[in-house]
């Protein structure tokens, strides 16, 4: 199955993928998990939006439900995602060898927009299949083209979960947690609130030539300021933050002009909400100080956030502790989380990333910790399938 998947929006130039939501290469993932499902005899439901649940239907009651997503970010890694969703498959297989009929119905699931790097909003699919966004809600959102969310898919409400009594989640370590503890499988306890804000300032656009430094506006220093303090405040509060300016636009964007405008997206986490919280004034704070200096404005809007999770450890942890994983949090958001925040109970397993890196063409895991992985699914949805 992973090779199957390995050139599917992939880059020659730089090794990573592009595999963003309602494009090619992620609806010719989604055809490929749709026969998976039919060659094991499996029962696809979609949604609205395209978030798939593939049943194994045996058995009365509460559904089990596992998977992940099959979206990237730009020049993302192979294994986010789709590792999670292979691995389902993998424990379907597996459960089957061993002689298992579940007493309940097992899903294997595909959310979508789980990344959030077209339109913006992270676990997009799997917050509206949980109802905690509505389709009114974010129909308007639109790409880095301006093409909206509602142009590119019909939408609207989604039953899909309605069945679903827990949710356990495969993925890729996106750290070095596992690493330094020498173990193929972790378990999560829990998901550091986290969030994206978006940051416009506004100057006066001018002749990069003819205007003197004292007679400008320029926003982009306040932006390269605010950058600064971000890093600063993320450091003080060390080792409980993380503060990233990752994305950038500037307008006119020319070489030989002083921009109008600079959007930057700020994507911070911390261990707690009090201190994201904190964190994030203290970064607008400055912002804002620097931008009355350099006769400029700025705007803050929250735009993806993201509180607390603490999975339900009466899930993974009996079949954990006897084999002695160990268990971890985790500062990245997941699917997994949307779902806990909704109230289905939810587990996370972490498959070890030797590189430690993670939303790069680097992200890694051997083969050996991958089958030890589906191993550790199909182990836990046994015992939650009693």
């Amino acid at each position: 199955m992973w090779a199957d998947l390995a050139p599917v929006g992939r880059s020659a130039a730089t090794g990573g993928y592009l595999r963003q939501p309602w494009t090619s290469a992620e609806l010719e993932l989604r055809a490929w998990f749709a026969e998976q499902a039919a060659s094991r005899g499996l029962v696809v439901e979609t949604d609205a939006v395209g978030n798939t649940v593939a049943w194994w239907e045996s058995g009365r009651g509460p559904g089990v439900l596992t998977g992940s997503h099959l979206d990237s970010v730009v020049d993302g890694g192979a294994y986010d995602g789709p590792l999670g969703v292979v691995s389902a498959l993998a424990a379907v297989d597996r459960l089957r060898e061993r002689g298992v009929v579940p007493t309940r119905p097992l899903g294997v699931g595909v959310f979508v927009e789980e990344e959030g790097s077209r339109f913006g909003l992270a676990c997009l699919g799997s917050r509206l299949a949980t109802g905690a966004v509505s389709w009114a809600d974010v129909e308007g959102l639109a790409d880095r083209d301006g093409v909206r969310l509602g142009d590119v898919v019909e939408g609207g409400s989604s039953s899909l979960l309605a069945d679903v009594g827990c949710f356990v989640e495969l993925h890729v370590e996106q750290g070095r947690a596992l690493v330094d503890l020498d173990a193929p499988v972790g378990v999560a306890s829990g998901i550091w609130p986290h969030g994206r804000w978006r940051f416009d300032f506004d100057g006066t656009a001018d002749h990069a030539g003819t205007t003197r430094m004292e007679d400008r506006a320029d926003p982009v220093l306040t932006f390269s300021m605010t950058a600064l303090a971000a890093n600063k405040q993320a450091r003080l509060a060390a080792p409980d933050a993380r503060a990233t300016f990752g994305r950038v636009e500037v307008a006119p964007n020319g070489t030989n002009a002083i921009p109008s405008r600079v959007s930057a997206w700020l994507d911070a986490r911390c261990s707690s909400e009090p201190a994201l919280a904190a964190l994030v004034a203290a970064v607008t704070e400055q912002a804002v100080a620097r931008a009355e200096r350099d006769g400029t404005s700025v705007t803050v809007t929250a735009e993806s956030v993201s509180g607390a999770v603490s999975f339900d450890p009466w899930l993974a942890d009996p079949v954990a502790r006897p084999r002695g994983w160990p268990v971890l949090p985790t500062q990245a958001g997941h699917d997994a989380g949307a779902l806990s925040a909704a109230g289905v109970p939810s587990a996370m397993l972490f498959v070890r990333n030797p590189t430690g890196v993670s939303h790069s063409p680097a992200e890694h895991a051997e083969m050996g910790d991958c089958l030890a992985g589906v191993e550790a699914l199909a182990d836990v949805l046994e015992e939650s399938l009693r």
